[in-house]
Parts: C-alpha cells; structure tokens; sequence
C-alpha cells in the first residue's frame, strides 16, 4: 500500500507592533486554495508544495492536500481567519487519520494569533491531539522563523530556508519529504534539538549575500552529510514580533543515537552567530542622503536601486512610509520611479480618473505618521491604470501570479509612483515592468523591501543603496516598544552575555 500523506500550508509572519489584524479577507486576496486548485497554482514552482509533489510522486505517495493560505506579512492574525485555517488542515487530519501515514505541512515559523504567541505551536499541537504523538509529522520552515519549544516538541522534522533572499523553497520542501519517506519507511526514527540565543535576530537578519552570514548556511549544509545528521536549520529570527520566545533558533534534526554530535553542531553555529552579532553588513543611509546619492548618480549602467528597509511591507511595515519620497521630491531629484505606496484610497481616487488627467491628492502616511512621515498633499499626471495583476518572472517569483489591487502610475515632478492598493513588498522586475516601468531608463528606482528585492533587482542595478526611513521596520529596534521578548536580550540590552 502506498503511504498516504496530508499535505498543507498555513504561512504568516505577524508584526506584533502594526496596528489591526490580518483577517480571512487578507489570505484570500493573497492566496487562499484548497485542494487540487493549490495543487495546480503551486504544483510546478518554486514553493514547498512543489517540491512536496516532486518527492511524493517519485515515492509513489498517496497525498491529500488540505489548503494553501498565505497572507502578506502584516498585524496579527485574526483568531476567525486562524480557527477557519488551521480548521481545514485539522478536520483534514481528523477526516483522514485512520489512514494517515504522515503530515507534512509548509509553516513560516513567525505566525503570531490575536489569541496566543505562537501560532504554528498551536495548529501543531490540534494536530497531535487529533493523530496521536506517534504520527510523524515534517514542517518546512522560513529562515524568519522564531521556533518555539512547543514546535519541536509536536513535530519531529523541522527544515528551514538556507537563503536570503529565498530562492529555495522548492529545495526545502524536497527535503523535508524525503525525511519524511524515510521515517514512514522506517529509516530513521528523527527529532529536533533547539538551541536559543538572546538576540533579537542575527546580525544581518541572515543574509546570504553576506560572507559571515552565508557561511553560516554552508557550515549547516557541510554538517547535514555527516551520518545521523539529517537537517541543520539556522533561523535568523524576526524581531518585529515581541513574543517571550523570539529569537535566533539553531535546530538540528537527526536519527536517534545522534544526539550528542547534534548537540556539538548546533552550540558551534550558535557561537558563531554570538560572536559575530555586532558585525552588521549594511549602511544604512537617512532619506536625506539617499536622495543627494540619487541626484548625482550616473545610470549608464543601471539605475540607482534605493531599498527603502525600515518600510517593508515584506516585515509588516505599512508600505505607506513618506520620508525618502519627500527627501526626493525637495532634492528635485528627476527621471525615477517609486514602488510601491500602498494607500488604497489614493489607487482608488486616481481610478475615478483617467490616463493622462492631472490629479492633485494626499499620498501616503496615513496607517501611522510616527513612523515614516505623514501624508504629502501633491500633484501628477496618471500614466497608467490596472487591476494590478503581474505574473512574476523571477527567482523568487517565477510563474507566480499576484495582484496589487487596483493600481496607477502617478507621475509628481519627475517620479513615477506605483501606487497600489494590496500590501505586497518588492520582490521581482514584473512588479514595476508590468505597469510601464522600465528600470533599465530610470536613474533610481526605489523599492520597499529589505533584501528579497536583491534576487531581482540587483542584477540590473548599477549600484544599490539601504535607506532607514524610521518606518515600522526600522532596524533601530529600541524605537519598538518591546514588553514581551524575555530579557536581557542583545542589542536592546548591550551587557547581554552568552552562554
């Protein structure tokens, strides 16, 4: 008999500090499948289902997938949206388990409920009170995760992520799936060590173009072929959700009589990520300076690409942040483009217009002024009107459709603004292209985005540039009003020490 597995993925990263919730309605304008309708959306690209697919078919798995929802990172989720989730994938579970050989779920790891801190702890453990402690269960993980005991308890294979920006997805879920196969065949008998540290997250919140950073995932990598090792997981963390269990995370997952070198592989890593926790890769640039950079930069090969870090919708920043549109607009700095301002009432506004009007309004600033600047009151010409529907042609993005929501092109002195009523963040070139933005003409082109826009836009930019515009994921954490992350922790607390 073949084994029959239940698939699923139930994936959020929460910013405890935004205001509101992330209800239902945010998983469906994201994406919100069940059964074979995620199954064909996510069955050939790069995201864990596929590589699921990949392993399931090629062991000759039976598989049931339950659902597909994800929900761009934002406020905490609503406990109607996460009942409603975690329902399908439970009542899957209950439906199923007399047959049930495995579960094997895509999570992020960084999931925190209106009702409870951690969010993947909490469908895990519904899960096991459904099949049992002894069903195995494999979850995939983001490298963003702030894995929890309650997590490692409940399941005994955890695989996270091994780039930022995420490019493996497919990989990580391939992986996972193979360990599961060789615990329902009786293989391996698999569990997951964890080892914390008190940091918020690790110094370059694991970037993988960062020699330090990335060498940490090679080091990971390098141990998984040792025998009885069977996965090492390094999570950089998310330090915009104040939980009492966030943190850096090393997990190793191995075969039983491998404890100890486990044990050795995860406080080697975890000693290096210490040592290294002030080594802080980017220069982080105010508005002010970013703009004097664009104003005299020369683009012959390629534009000047300005993240704009601290407002990334990709975080749970708002999206919305106007400090380094207005530090451009006063430099009188021309021929770029902006992407994108997430305010809905102004996409919806230009939309009761027409291409080639000139509409005065107030842009931006408007989810919370304190972080990032207000509203800017200005005056442009529409260049271009959509539903906001692209189909990404990248490495993160690749054969992927997503939609911004209604969506212009508002031209104000020389600056194209893609304005977009969706909260998405910046992560692949069919983003601007499909709205008649050409990087390739452009002197700078901003982005809100902390690093996944580097897969995509580095590679045509001529030069990228960091901005911390004092938005909500500004990387001065001590502006965030921590009261539940366990302390002391490092760097709110400088006089942490470790072990």
């Amino acid at each position: 008999m073949p084994f029959h597995v239940l698939t699923g993925s139930f994936v959020h990263e929460s910013n405890t500090f935004k205001k509101g919730e992330t209800g239902l309605q945010d998983f469906r304008d994201e994406v919100l499948d069940e059964g074979q309708a995620a199954i064909d959306r996510f069955g050939d690209v790069n995201d864990e289902l596929a590589g699921f697919l990949d392993v399931g078919r090629a062991a000759g798995w039976r598989i049931t997938h339950s659902v597909s929802a994800h929900a761009n990172p934002g406020a905490r989720v609503a406990r109607e949206a996460f009942e409603h989730l975690a329902g399908i994938i439970v009542e899957a579970a209950r439906a199923h388990r007399d047959t049930l050989d495995g579960i094997l779920l895509s999570l992020h790891g960084s999931m925190v409920p209106s009702f409870c801190e951690d969010g993947e702890g909490e469908l895990l453990r519904r899960l096991r009170e459904v099949v049992g402690p002894d069903l195995p269960i494999a979850v995939t993980l983001d490298l963003h995760a702030m894995v929890t005991e309650a997590m490692v308890d409940q399941a005994q294979i955890l695989v996270s992520y091994k780039t930022y920006p995420h490019v493996d997805m497919r990989v990580t879920g391939r992986h996972a799936a193979r360990l599961l196969d060789a615990t329902m065949r009786g293989d391996i008998r698999p569990r997951t060590l964890r080892l914390g540290l008190p940091m918020l997250d690790e110094a370059n919140a694991g970037r993988t173009d960062v020699p330090e950073s990335a060498a940490l995932y090679h080091r990971a990598a390098t141990h998984e072929a040792e025998p009885g090792i069977l996965a090492v997981s390094i999570n950089a963390a998310f330090s915009e959700a104040d939980i009492s269990e966030m943190g850096v995370t090393v997990l190793v997952t191995h075969d039983e009589g491998a404890a100890t070198r486990a044990g050795e592989i995860a406080r080697g890593l975890a000693q290096t990520i210490w040592d290294q926790r002030a080594s802080v890769s980017n220069d982080f640039l105010t508005p002010e300076t970013a703009a004097v950079e664009a104003a005299g930069f020369d683009a012959g090969r390629g534009p000047l690409v300005i993240a704009d870090y601290a407002d990334n919708p990709g975080a749970g920043a708002y999206g919305d942040a106007t400090a380094l549109l207005a530090a451009l607009l006063k430099a009188g700095v021309t021929g770029g483009a902006f992407a994108p301002m997430i305010d809905p009432g102004a996409a919806a506004l230009l939309h009761r217009h027409r291409v080639g009007e000139t509409v005065t309004l107030d842009l931006g600033g408007k989810c919370d002024p304190a972080f990032g600047g207000g509203p800017l009151r200005l005056t442009g010409e529409i260049l271009h009107l959509s539903d906001g529907t692209y189909t990404g042609d990248g490495p993160i993005l690749g054969g992927i459709t997503h939609s911004f929501g209604p969506t212009a092109v508002f031209r104000v002195q020389g600056i194209d603004i893609l304005v977009v009523t969706l909260n998405e963040q910046m992560l692949d070139l069919q983003q601007v292209r499909t709205f008649g933005i050409e990087p390739a003409r452009l002197r700078f082109l901003v982005v809100k985005s902390m690093q996944h826009f580097r897969a995509a836009f580095e590679p045509i930019a001529g030069r990228v540039i960091v901005c911390d515009t004092g938005a909500l994921a500004t990387p001065q954490a001590h502006l965030r009003p921590y009261t539940r992350v366990r302390r002391p922790v490092w760097p709110l607390d400088r006089e942490t020490v470790w072990p």
